[in-house]
């Protein structure tokens, strides 16, 4: 067969069985032409076992002669140095897509490394961010520049963007154990994250008065909302997150204590005020229901804080008010009483120093307090105000 062009393969005709054409220039270089008149280009060689292997190039017509020529150029280039572009496009066909990276990683990697809190957290950003915009992508081709794009299509919402990159940069770490991608090809890595303000919202005295006299009142002619109200009293004197009040078990309450087996920085004891105990003490036990916050569901806890929460912020006048924030008013209120930055550590189940380090600047308003009323007293003196008594 002369050389592979145009012309020649154009001139080729169909027969009853398939055939191949040769390239007399380029060896193992050919075209298979069909019986349904179909043509195609395609390289052939031997493995490093001595097999006979081919590799297909494209559909004549939809690949020019000159086009395929070139590409087998190279495949036969690498050939030669031992690579085996069969198997690369077979791999390469079968190499699993970020979709079933994802499975994968919800199946396995976090039900045996993660609470149930942040199980479901995974799956959220999982399934509304992660597999629309890469889902159909193999895990080997995702690139830095893909991960970028979604960072920046969510910078709107910088706080959500960031806990999805997150959750991208474990996975992708994963995906390097599992032999999808190579060591340390994280395409997460430089990808800066968006600054996020800390939001520090304390109520004041005013406020929790405010609040205890709707949750007194809801609790009085709502007994529906009475679990709800139970919680954020319990939320309110015990510093308490979210999670470990609402999968709260009477069999953890010891006492004047409360004993979480786990919690965000692992196994936790949480000290109970009298007034946390005579909440506690007033909640009535379900029979069958192990939990001290019971849902609708028999035997369950209750799932949904925030719609009641909604409901009691906005009937208080605390629009602004995150069910997070009420823990930062119980260290609020302890730095206010004199309490030390390590015993609000400990208080507040924090596993280090520097998260509690963030409550340091509320200690100086009572030092700011201290300094003014000794120097508006020393002021009188030297004024010759201040008269001593007789």
């Amino acid at each position: 067969m002369p050389k592979l062009n145009k012309r020649t393969v154009d001139a080729l005709r169909p027969s009853e069985k398939d055939y191949f054409a040769w390239d007399d220039e380029l060896h193992g270089f050919g075209l298979r032409v069909w019986p349904s008149g179909r043509k195609v280009y395609l390289i052939q060689y031997r493995d490093s076992g001595g097999r006979t292997r081919r590799k297909g190039l494209g559909r004549h017509g939809v690949v020019t002669a000159d086009e395929a020529r070139k590409e087998a150029r190279d495949l036969l280039a690498a050939v030669a140095h031992g690579a085996n572009p069969s198997d690369d496009a077979k791999r390469r066909r079968t190499a699993p897509t970020v979709d079933e990276l994802c499975e994968r990683f919800l199946s396995e990697y976090v039900p045996a490394r993660c609470r149930a809190s942040t199980q479901r957290e995974y799956r959220r950003n999982i399934d509304l961010f992660i597999k629309p915009k890469l889902g159909r992508m193999k895990v080997a081709d995702v690139a830095r520049s893909d991960i970028a794009s979604l960072h920046l299509a969510n910078k709107h919402i910088p706080y959500q963007a960031n806990r999805t990159l997150g959750v991208l940069s474990v996975m992708f770490n994963q995906a390097e154990v599992w032999g999808y991608r190579g060591e340390r090809t994280n395409p997460c890595y430089h990808v800066k994250k968006y600054p996020e303000e800390k939001r520090e919202r304390f109520l004041s005295p005013e406020e929790l008065g405010r609040l205890g006299k709707v949750l007194d009142e809801i609790d009085a002619g709502q007994p529906e909302m009475r679990p709800a109200v139970n919680a954020i009293r319990l939320l309110i004197l015990t510093g308490c997150r979210l999670g470990e009040i609402q999968t709260l078990k009477w069999s953890y309450v010891n006492g004047n204590h409360i004993a979480l087996p786990d919690s965000k920085t692992g196994a936790k004891k949480v000290y109970l005020g009298p007034a946390a105990a005579e909440v506690l003490a007033k909640i009535e036990r379900v029979p069958g229901n192990e939990y001290v916050i019971v849902g609708k569901v028999p035997g369950q806890h209750l799932t949904d804080l925030q719609r009641p929460w909604r409901r009691i912020r906005i009937q208080a006048g605390l629009g602004d008010v995150r069910i997070h924030d009420l823990r930062h008013s119980f260290a609020s209120s302890a730095i206010a009483n004199g309490e030390a930055l390590p015993m609000i550590g400990k208080l507040l189940g924090h596993s280090q120093p520097q998260t509690t380090a963030r409550y340091a600047h509320l200690a100086d308003d009572p030092v700011h307090a201290a300094a003014a009323r000794i120097s508006d007293g020393l002021a009188e003196i030297m004024s010759g105000r201040d008269k001593p008594a007789p």
